[in-house]
Order: C-alpha cells, then sequence, then structure tokens
C-alpha cells in the first residue's frame, strides 16, 4: 500500500528488499586513493580502481565547474519533465500499479502521484516514469539515455539522506561521469551490436549506482564495494527492440538500473562489504562482459571531460534517430510553405544503425514515417501528437506516411555516433526542397539555451502539475544551490 508523508530512512530490511540489476561508478582523482583503507578486503586495487573509487569519494566535496553546474540544472529539469509527463502514459501506469500491489511502506516520492513508497521502489517507478517515452536525454557515445536510472536513483537517495541541492547536483554529475564511462570502455556501438546485451542498462545501472553512493556519502573504500554490487547486478539484453508497448524497455533502461543502482549504495552503507577492484583480478567484470574494453576509458578526462555535457537534451519527443529528420524538416518548413497534398515524396536518410531502429515502428514516437507525416501536417511535432496512437490509423496521415522513403545511408553511417539526416521533399511541380542536419537541436555542437529547455519543461510539467507549482519546481532546480534539502523539492514533484 502507497503512503503519504515526508521521506525517513528505511530500516536495514527496507533497503535490502527490492534489490535487482545493476550498479557502479567509475571517477578519476591521481591521489592513488586508499589501496589499504579500513578494512579493505579482496586483494590488490589497480591504478584505475584507486583513481576511480578516488575520484568518487570526493565528488560530494567537490565544486563543478559553472558551465557543468549549468549543464546539470538542464539535465535534472529534463529528466523531472520527462516523469512528469510520461505519468500518464502505459509504462507509468503498469509501474504505479506495481507499486501499489507490491506493498511495503515507506515515504519516498513518487512522481506524479500522492503517493510514496520505501526508496528502491520509488527509484524503479520514477525511473520508469522518466523513460515511459523518448522524451529523456540520451549519450549517444555511450548507447545510453543517463537521466532516466541516474537522476530517480539520486533522488531517492536524497531522499532517504536528506542531502541538499548542492550534494545531489554533485550526485547526479558524478552519476553521468562514471555509467556512460562504462559502456564508453566496451567501444559501446560495437558491443551493443555484437554482444546482445543492452549498453543502455548497463551504463544506467552503474551511473546510478554512483550518483546514490555519492548521495549516500560514501568514500573511496565503499565505492570500490558498489562498484563490485554493481557489476554483480548488471544485465539487461537488447531484446527489448522488439518491445512494442515501451514498458519493458522503460524498466531496461531506466527503471531496473535506478533500482540496482540504489541497492547497491544502499547496502554497502547499510555495512555490506564486497571485492576492492571488481575490475581486475580472476573472474573480474571485463573478462565476464568485455574482455577487449579499454580500462583506461573508465578515468579518461575525469574532472575534465564531464559526460553531461556530451548528453543530449531532446527538442522533440520522440526516439533519438528521429530528432536530425524533424530538425531538418523543421528548417524547410521555416523556409517554405508546403501544402500537405502537393508533396509527391519525401526522401529521408539516416545512418543504417539509425534506420533499424526507427522503421516503420509500431509506436508513434518511435516510427520515423510516422512522425514527418505528422509534422508536415501540423506543422511542428508536439508531445501529444508523438504518443497519439489512434492517429496511427488516420487515412489522411497513413497517405502522406506512404510517401515517406526511409534510406539507410553509408555516408551518414560513417558519423556514428553523431546523429544525422538528409531530407529531400519532392513536390509536384518538380520542386525539390532539402535540408541536411549534421548537429542536431540540443547536442553539445547545437545546445538548447536555459529559455528553450525551460519552455520544454513547462510545456511537459504545467498540464499534469498546474502552472502554478511547475514554476516553483522550475525556479528550484534553476536555484539549486539554494536548496536546503530535497525533499522540499521532491514535494513538488508529487500531486495535491
Amino acid at each position: 500500500m502507497l503512503h503519504q508523508g515526508h521521506p525517513m530512512r528505511p530500516s536495514r530490511r527496507a533497503l535490502l528488499q527490492g534489490a535487482g540489476a545493476l550498479l557502479g561508478t567509475v571517477p578519476l582523482r591521481a591521489a592513488a586513493a586508499d589501496a589499504t583503507a579500513r578494512g579493505a578486503v579482496g586483494g590488490t586495487v589497480s591504478p584505475v580502481m584507486a583513481r576511480l573509487s578516488a575520484y568518487m569519494g570526493e565528488a560530494r566535496d567537490r565544486a563543478l565547474p559553472d558551465g557543468i553546474v549549468e549543464k546539470a540544472k538542464h539535465h535534472i529539469l529534463d529528466t523531472f519533465a520527462a516523469m512528469v509527463s510520461g505519468s500518464g502514459l502505459p509504462p507509468a501506469r503498469a509501474a504505479y500499479s506495481f507499486a501499489t500491489s507490491y506493498g511495503g511502506s515507506g515515504e519516498a516520492t513518487l512522481v506524479a502521484s500522492r503517493g510514496t513508497a520505501d526508496p528502491l521502489v520509488a527509484a524503479l517507478v520514477n525511473g520508469m516514469l522518466a523513460h515511459s517515452d523518448e522524451t529523456d536525454d540520451s549519450n549517444e557515445f555511450s548507447q545510453s539515455h543517463p537521466g532516466a536510472p541516474i537522476v530517480p536513483a539520486a533522488l531517492a537517495a536524497a531522499e532517504t539522506f536528506g542531502i541538499d541541492g548542492t550534494r545531489f547536483l554533485r550526485a547526479v554529475t558524478l552519476g553521468y561521469d562514471v555509467g556512460p564511462r562504462v559502456t564508453l570502455s566496451f567501444d559501446a556501438i560495437p558491443f551493443r551490436n555484437t554482444s546482445h546485451k543492452s549498453t543502455h542498462a548497463i551504463a544506467g545501472a552503474f551511473g546510478a549506482a554512483a550518483a546514490a553512493a555519492c548521495a549516500a556519502g560514501l568514500d573511496a573504500q565503499q565505492m570500490r564495494w558498489v562498484l563490485d554490487y554493481a557489476a554483480q547486478q548488471s544485465s539487461g539484453i537488447g531484446a527489448w527492440t522488439r518491445d512494442t508497448q515501451h514498458i519493458e524497455k522503460s524498466f531496461v533502461f531506466a527503471g531496473m538500473p535506478a533500482r540496482s543502482g540504489l541497492t547497491a549504495a544502499l547496502m554497502v552503507k547499510a555495512g555490506c562489504t564486497g571485492i576492492d577492484d571488481i575490475f581486475s583480478g580472476a573472474d573480474n567484470y571485463f573478462l565476464a562482459y568485455a574482455p577487449d574494453a579499454r580500462l583506461d576509458e573508465l578515468t579518461a578526462g575525469l574532472g575534465t571531460r564531464y559526460e553531461i555535457a556530451r548528453t543530449n537534451i531532446k527538442k522533440w519527443t520522440v526516439g533519438s534517430p528521429i530528432q536530425a529528420p524533424l530538425d531538418a524538416l523543421s528548417n524547410i518548413l521555416q523556409r517554405h510553405r508546403i501544402e500537405p497534398e502537393a508533396v509527391t515524396s519525401v526522401t529521408v536518410r539516416v545512418a543504417h544503425t539509425e534506420a533499424r531502429i526507427v522503421d516503420n515502428r509500431d509506436m508513434p514516437d518511435i516510427c520515423l514515417q510516422h512522425m514527418v507525416a505528422i509534422m508536415l501536417l501540423d506543422g511542428t511535432a508536439s508531445f501529444q501528437a508523438a504518443h497519439d496512437s489512434d492517429r496511427m490509423a488516420d487515412p489522411t496521415v497513413l497517405r502522406l506516411r506512404a510517401k515517406v522513403r526511409l534510406i539507410p545511408s553509408d555516408e551518414l553511417e560513417r558519423l556514428e555516433p553523431a546523429r544525422a539526416a538528409i531530407v529531400d521533399i519532392a513536390l509536384n511541380d518538380g520542386t525539390v526542397l532539402s535540408d541536411k542536419v549534421l548537429a542536431v537541436r540540443g547536442t553539445a555542437d547545437n545546445p538548447m539555451p536555459r529559455a528553450e529547455v525551460v519552455t520544454k519543461c513547462r510545456d511537459l510539467m504545467a498540464p499534469i502539475l498546474g502552472a502554478d507549482r511547475t514554476s516553483r519546481l522550475i525556479d528550484a532546480v534553476l536555484a539549486i544551490e539554494t536548496v536546503g534539502t530535497m525533499r522540499d523539492v521532491a514535494g513538488l514533484l508529487r500531486l495535491g
């Protein structure tokens, strides 16, 4: 049964009650960390693990560059908006139902509801809300959606331990630094294509673990154990691509890794010990998952290259491979007035690996042909239109969709992992209108400024939370350094 009220520290039994998937964390700091720290068990610590765990353990007290602070605020706000806007979609309804049927007790926030749950269930549910559709952010280099698992895990930990806004922001940023670097070390795209495993689940779990562990105030030695417990939960296979309702996908990409990462942090906080270096030695994580991995990638650029700054915020609430085509189509529509009935054909070129994800899919927000037809008819691609399944059977939409041809491009494949697209629209008078997008709106090369991010998030949240609560939430995130306890921010994510 769900409970209302303010978060409180759960019992040890509650902390251990819902464990399950994957976890970890990765940081830098040249200080050859305390390899012989208190209570260390399990043998030698490699230089990579020493550096990473030291960076992780210091993150809660380490000031971040101003530009990274601003970027982190954007991603926190964008993920909150994904949770809230996703709350009415099928994956969210399934997650809420699970929380209700699961029982248990706790006072961690279930976003966009009046209910509460224990922290592990809250992390799972809020993760599924964040990836109920394709609104959340994505890091193409690591083939992951970092915000959807990291922010819910950090929020549940923040409520549990009563941390302030500055610690929360640093914890989230650490999660982005750690999780994506794990799959970057695998060489994410070839690994995704050949291993049949889900890079999104793997990076998400290690990122969630790092963020939750930072919120919990763990030191370098404990961070090594957190990575150990994250590795033991590492899971997720590529079969999610066959999911036609996005429910399993929301679990694999976000709900499961958020819960698993938080589990790892809470277990170590409660006193569990583990192996000092799961990344080296006999039967280590990389021997099991990626024997050819480049372990130096785990600490490459730590403290100077922040993965949160390389993570995309989506302008359009659709799958990542559709972002560039919609950008290109929008550019054309801004330059030319096009009547849909004047269109003879639309040719869209994207990379091979992108095309197979969005080619004539059953869900509107990940079907490229459908969303191109929608933008031609509506002049834009709104959140409502991207989730209107009934329009997939609309004769007007179907006639225009039939004119859209998707062509996998060798040229654009060579640009991977960058999202890119070429769109050509042929009109019945012989005119051909074209646009090529190499820097998608919302990426590091073409970022959305604060005002544009805020507009997106306000539009997504106000219909559910109300205009006043939405404004207060936005103001709180943008001034997160002044927040004394994240429990106050979590309260703004609830209904009523």
